[in-house]
């Protein structure tokens, strides 16, 4: 273990800080399922037929940069991450399948921003 045991050693996951990766894994679905929940509660079902392709994709950037925020990273990379996460949700919704891709998304999500975080990604670390 490196850093106080906040980093994987070599062994295990290289270069993946899991604290950050755990923190934004917890923070991104927590403020997802916050927005989605506040949205459906305050929007009718119309608007997301004709706005959800917008109105879902939005509030996973915006939920992402308010992780990263909170974690101390780079907003460019972290919505680049968001981004690529975001690719598996998008899967499941051409399947049929709108939330089955949410969980994977938050994992790679997690991921990706412990990588930021981690020994080789720390440049995209704000200050």
């Amino acid at each position: 273990m490196l850093d106080g045991g906040t980093r994987a050693g070599p062994s295990s996951w290289p270069a993946v800080d899991r604290s950050i990766a755990l923190r934004a894994g917890l923070g991104q679905a927590v403020s997802v399922t916050l927005v989605a929940l506040l949205l459906g509660v305050l929007l009718p079902t119309a608007f997301f037929e004709d706005w959800g392709w917008l109105a879902g994709p939005g509030a996973w950037a915006a939920c992402a940069l308010a992780v990263g925020t909170w974690l101390g990273l780079a907003p460019l990379p972290v919505l680049a991450g968001a981004a690529l996460a975001g690719l598996p949700s998008l899967a499941a919704v051409l399947a049929g399948q709108h939330w089955a891709g949410a969980p994977l998304g938050v994992l790679c999500f997690a991921l990706w921003c412990g990588w930021l975080a981690g020994p080789r990604g720390a440049r995209a670390v704000t200050a």
